[in-house]
């Protein structure tokens, strides 16, 4: 079975005496896991001891790192009294240390790669969902993003959704009678939610180049997966952020990963740490997204492990997907946590040996309830296991070994400089200075014509007597017939490019088309 499955721990009979060792089968880790628990109890080591596994399996990882302590991984474990007990508790031996492949990622650049997306990429839906729009202003975001399909306006980074959305407010009358009505105070609120994002580092995200996923699932010459950890402490700071990223990377994958069926192992394992940031106040429509992207992803190859501190963090649609679940102590302190001990319990396979609700108050550090899915998919009876100790080091890397982690990774100097190329920003800057200089040559030509030549009275030729009220008819028609040929002509070239464009399943755009 070693080569089938992965090593969690070991299950404990009634009077503490060793059971059996508790396993994960790799043909089944593609069906999604659940990782819950109070603060303390042992998440983050659960979350270390599976990735190391997966990526001794050949099984590439993507986590974040919340807390700074999941850098570990990369070090070499060292031998310590407690970590040696336990080994010896569930019978691991030999217990070796060992240093994992990794890669580490950071949208600040600051602690790894910098990974990015384009604006385009990111979408409409995932883009409001990160700005907290009204549904009015959403809606004024999906003409956006059709305006700029229809006139072939890239959208790579913040100053191009800036500029568009200037350019929308100017022609606010014109766009209102094609898709609805749009306000130019709707807009300023888009664009003022925008700066705001700016100043919280959302600049820092959006541009290029962009992140390729097959970066995330490369493997060592000596098989291993490479485990790609994404450093959250900053980020954090800005949760809507981090979960509106990681929603996009599990749609991205979704969108771009072919079809595998059930594969021997999964092709990828993605660990989404403080899932509950992905579901606080997320509207009923977008809940409805991601249970699709979790149910659909899974025959892509990919396993979304969900690690949170309350089973009713996450929605019970999303829930009934995950089928390989460890789960540490709670606090049944309040009603609310009660309730959260009788959800985790009623959603094990019993075990006539305990009460699960009662065991789960009393788990100690690093001991869990474990289920996952065994012959035929069946789920297993739940068992009280010791979770095993982790190979690599427990807890941080210094910041030197951090620097030559980086130094020596497969994605040196990618990703490191930004690319500013034209796009949408200098498409409708010049466009605006190509109006400009259509309309004063217009001006300059009838200027000269009015200076040319002698004229009589009352036989024509003579110059229109100057008012003070509106603008000379003639000069303002001449103005509209040209910038409206203009943008005719825009819009007949944008929408050959426009044509080819289609969003997925949450409103990210398919680069493969």
């Amino acid at each position: 079975m070693a080569d089938e499955s992965i090593f969690i721990g070991a299950s404990r009979n009634p009077d503490d005496s060793y059971q059996k060792p508790e396993e994960l089968l790799l043909k089944y880790g593609n069906r999604h896991g659940l990782v819950t628990g109070a603060t303390g109890t042992g998440k983050t080591v659960t979350l270390q001891i599976l990735a190391e596994s997966f990526s001794n399996a050949g099984v590439p990882v993507f986590a974040a790192d919340v807390k700074g302590d999941l850098s570990g991984i990369a070090a070499i474990g060292e031998a310590k009294d407690f970590l040696t007990a336990r080994a010896e508790q569930i019978k691991l031996d030999p217990y070796e240390f060992q240093e994992f492949p990794v890669i580490f990622w950071d949208l600040f650049g600051e602690k790894g790669h910098p990974i990015r997306a384009t604006v385009s990429e990111m979408g409409p839906v995932l883009l409001s969902r990160l700005m907290n729009l009204t549904d009015a202003q959403e809606g004024i975001m999906n003409i956006a993003f059709k305006i700029a399909d229809e006139e072939g306006l890239l959208l790579l980074d913040m100053k191009d959704l800036q500029a568009l959305l200037s350019d929308i407010a100017d022609r606010a009358s014109e766009i209102s009678s094609r898709y609805g009505n749009v306000t130019k105070p709707s807009v300023g609120a888009i664009q003022r939610t925008l700066l705001i994002l700016d100043q919280q580092g959302g600049s820092f995200f959006f541009g290029e180049p962009a992140l390729n996923i097959a970066d995330l699932m490369r493997t060592t010459r000596d098989g291993r997966g490479a485990i790609s950890i994404l450093a959250a402490d900053k980020l954090m700071m800005n949760p809507r952020l981090y979960a509106t990223f990681l929603l996009w990377l599990m749609s991205e994958l979704f969108e771009e990963l072919p079809e595998v069926g059930d594969p021997d192992k999964p092709r990828l394992v993605f660990f989404f740490d403080e899932a509950h940031l992905l579901f606080d106040e997320a509207p009923r429509a977008l809940v409805d997204r991601v249970e699709q992207v979790v149910r659909l992803i899974r025959s892509k190859g990919v396993g979304v492990y969900f690690v949170t501190q309350n089973p009713l963090d996450v929605p019970e649609t999303v829930l009934a997907q995950l089928g390989n679940r460890v789960q540490h102590a709670l606090r049944a302190y309040t009603p609310r946590e009660q309730k959260a001990v009788k959800v985790a319990a009623d959603t094990f396979r019993p075990n006539p040996d305990f009460d699960c609700a009662q065991v789960i108050t009393q788990l100690g550090t690093g001991e869990a309830l474990v289920s996952t899915l065994g012959a035929k998919g069946i789920p297993s009876m739940v068992q009280r296991t010791l979770v095993r100790p982790p190979a690599s080091r427990l807890g941080p890397i210094s910041d030197s070994e951090r620097a030559k982690v980086m130094a020596s990774s497969p994605v040196a100097g990618q990703y490191d400089k930004t690319i500013d190329r034209e796009s949408a920003f200098e498409m409708l800057q010049k466009r605006g200075e190509e109006v400009a200089k259509a309309e004063a040559e217009a001006q300059a030509a009838e200027d000269d014509n009015n200076r040319s030549g002698w004229t009589i009275p009352g036989f024509g030729g003579e110059k229109p007597a100057r008012t003070t009220g509106r603008p000379r008819a003639r000069a303002s028609n001449r103005q509209s017939v040209t910038e409206a040929a203009m943008k005719s002509v825009v819009r007949s070239v944008g929408t050959s490019v426009g044509r080819a464009l289609v969003r997925g399943i949450l409103g990210s755009l398919k680069r493969g088309l």
